[in-house]
């Protein structure tokens, strides 16, 4: 499962390129709307992003749980080994489809983002209630909500998570995803120009999707071996 926690880590990170769509115009608008003293400060500006990133990290980990504890009921009520396996293999072909987007060869996996619409709108305008960002604690409360944003790449791991074993791997298999977005997101809310155009470079969201694919077809390789 070591394995497993690596690769959502890895994913998280080179999902960077795709995070910049989704989440730039976020992240900016909550740096932007920080009180005056933070703005423009890392120093000052740290206890929110970090604040912001914590609730967001904990809201992938109770979604990890969740799915994680789903797919453990669901291979109990089948056999468990050949459940596990037909998962695996699932989330791995999520993982292709993910790489296939991430490069720009594929976009159908935009198609998960619009499940999530439904509870989203329900949670806007919660979120909407917290801007501007004026304390860590609200920030805090901003990144819970924030978690819960339809994101294609988020719904991939919830994906990985059904086949994790277990609530508590799920949780620990998203958990560790979001701390490979973390880089990415702390950096946007310092320098969001620079680093925009750094991702949205073609070669870089190859390199980016190319690695993906190969993650996911290792996911096909473990069972399809055993």
């Amino acid at each position: 499962m070591e394995l497993s926690y690596l690769a959502a880590f890895v994913v998280g990170l080179l999902g960077g390129v795709h995070c910049i769509g989704m989440c730039g115009g976020i992240v900016g608008a909550l740096s932007f709307g920080l009180p005056e003293p933070a703005r423009g400060r890392l120093g000052a500006m740290l206890p929110y992003l970090l604040n912001y990133n914590l609730g967001r990290l904990f809201s992938y980990a109770l979604a990890g749980a969740l799915l994680g504890g789903i797919g453990t009921l669901a291979a109990q009520l089948l056999l468990i080994n050949q459940a596990q396996l037909v998962l695996q293999v699932v989330a791995g072909l999520f993982m292709i489809a993910l790489g296939l987007y991430l490069g720009g060869w594929w976009f159908g996996i935009t198609r998960l983002e619009r499940l999530g619409s439904g509870l989203w709108s329900r949670l806007e305008p919660h979120a909407r209630k917290l801007l501007p960002v004026r304390s860590p604690s609200q920030a805090l409360l901003m990144g819970l909500v924030w978690g819960w944003l339809p994101c294609g790449l988020v719904y991939s791991m919830l994906i990985m998570a059904i086949s994790a074993g277990s609530a508590l791997d799920g949780a620990l298999l998203l958990l560790s995803f979001g701390l490979g977005t973390l880089p990415n997101l702390l950096l946007m809310g310092v320098a969001a120009g620079k680093l925009t155009s750094l991702m949205r470079r073609p070669a870089v969201r190859r390199i980016a999707g190319a690695s993906v694919i190969l993650i996911g077809l290792y996911y096909i390789s473990r069972p399809l071996l055993h």
